[in-house]
């Protein structure tokens, strides 16, 4: 049996601040049902107290000695289906209103991922694979080779290191790498984690990683040249026999229309016709839209920034709201971008609506309710909400970027093949044309939007097939 521990600055069932979180909440699951010891490592926030603090067994207090740090950190346990997770406590660190952003996060989470390979000391086990994600935990592979250089335990684990989303790189001053760190500046001279006149996590997890993983074949492409590499795409090439590209899945339990408690209508493949039509009314009349079952209802589901697409949208609001449709957003991000939406809810009565802020619960009633799934990123490493809504029979449109090309099928009139449409440009002329023959084929050609229902229905979009790939990246180690 193969041990691996998962080091990650969120996951679900206990805190989620984007898809991160979603790999970590269900990859691991799948992995312990195949006879996997899993165990995951996360900080203790703030609000994983409020939610679960008398879930969590208390193990014990340590002292953490890096570079200049010397804080105590105390550990708790806590096990959900098959998969212990272990929390990381630190009052001042991390017991604050949110998870990154702040001026010291450089310290913040040097502490934490020192604290987390300690942790192998304080339980006594010792994974034959750590598996780091994100800027957060890029230091780790360096950290256990360099500062635990004497325990042949750390010497043998092999490391696998995941960028999510590459341009969030965890980017600091020089100085946190000896102050905060415990690591030679030799590290910093060299090159190896130098970047922008400081340091980069993200570099060092790329550079000193046994493997180097992304959340989709096309993403792992796309981040080896200057438009997609945020300046980093040389290091990439240099690791690119040891980059694979692994597209996530979702957790099929969790995100099933079948049993979904948080829907108005449970169905399936089977009923999806009745169910969609109940679904629909339930979120017209809970959102405030005109009820009508005849009407294209499209939904979206998103970060309001740059990278999701939106300024596309913001650009063409009344040309979208020309057609036919009605228009759910659920979402917080830039200030243009939300005045623009409450702008189109109000001048949209009936038509539009605009949730501000993040609901999981309205998010699921989106999926259940909505036709089609507005998602036209720039650039998206792998993408969730595009997987959880071809789970609920809602057809994305999407933008053909990173993942998003890899899991989205386009339509074929010819062969009546496809899951969903796309276009390739970052011209909204193109996002609009292809929503217009979208909203066509839902008033003019019912028989194969029904058909592309099915075939979305059909689309695998379990960690079946990536879990394959990741035990065969592992057993590559």
């Amino acid at each position: 049996m193969k041990s691996i521990l998962y080091v990650a600055g969120e996951g679900l069932p206990f805190i989620k601040s984007g898809g991160l979180a979603d790999v970590i909440g269900s990859l691991p699951k799948a992995l312990a049902r195949r006879g996997y010891d899993v165990r995951i490592v996360l900080p203790l926030y703030q609000k994983i107290i409020d939610k679960h603090y008398d879930k969590l067994e208390r193990i014990g207090t340590v002292p953490i000695h890096s570079g200049w740090i010397n804080q105590p950190a105390t550990y708790y346990k806590s096990e959900v289906e098959g998969v212990i997770y272990y929390f990381i406590e630190h009052r001042d660190y991390f017991e604050r209103s949110e998870l990154y952003g702040y001026p010291d996060d450089g310290e913040r989470f040097a502490f934490f991922q020192r604290a987390a390979l300690d942790l192998l000391y304080v339980v006594d086990w010792f994974p034959e694979i750590i598996h780091s994600h994100d800027w957060h935990t890029g230091m780790i592979p360096l950290m256990s080779k360099v500062c635990y250089g004497g325990d042949d335990r750390y010497q043998r684990i092999k490391h696998a290191y995941t960028i999510h989303n590459l341009a969030f790189q965890g980017n600091f001053p020089p100085e946190v790498l000896g102050q905060c760190l415990g690591i030679d500046y030799y590290f910093y001279d060299n090159g190896s984690v130098r970047f922008d006149g400081g340091i980069s996590f993200m570099k060092s997890g790329i550079v000193f990683a046994d493997k180097v993983t992304t959340v989709s074949h096309t993403y792992a492409q796309e981040i080896l040249t200057p438009e997609f590499g945020e300046r980093l795409e040389e290091v990439l090439r240099f690791r690119r026999e040891d980059l694979w590209g692994i597209v996530n899945g979702i957790d099929t339990d969790v995100w099933n229309p079948k049993t979904d408690k948080l829907i108005a209508k449970n169905y399936d493949a089977r009923s999806f016709i009745s169910g969609k039509k109940a679904n629909k009314k339930a979120l017209q009349e809970e959102m405030g839209l005109e009820v009508r079952d005849d009407v294209l209802l499209m939904g979206m589901v998103t970060r309001l920034t740059r990278q999701k697409g939106v300024t596309m949208i913001t650009e063409r609001l009344n040309e979208i709201m020309g057609l036919d449709i009605q228009f759910v957003i659920l979402g917080t991000g830039e200030t243009d971008a939300e005045n623009a939406f409450k702008w189109l809810e109000s001048a949209y009565k009936g038509k539009a609506v605009y949730y501000a802020g993040y609901n999981e619960e309205l998010a699921h009633r989106i999926y259940a309710g909505s036709d089609l799934f507005l998602m036209p990123s720039m650039y998206e490493p792998c993408g969730i909400s595009q997987l959880i809504s071809m789970r609920y029979g809602t057809l994305p449109l999407v933008r053909e970027t990173g993942g998003l090309k890899d899991t989205v099928s386009p339509y074929n009139q010819y062969t009546g093949e496809g899951n969903g449409f796309s276009f390739y440009s970052k011209n909204p002329d193109d996002m609009m044309y292809i929503l217009r023959w979208a909203t066509d084929i839902y008033y003019n050609n019912q028989p194969a939007w029904k058909k592309l229902v099915r075939n979305a229905f059909n689309t695998d979009v379990s960690w079946g097939h990536s879990a394959d790939l990741y035990e065969r990246l592992y057993w590559s180690m």
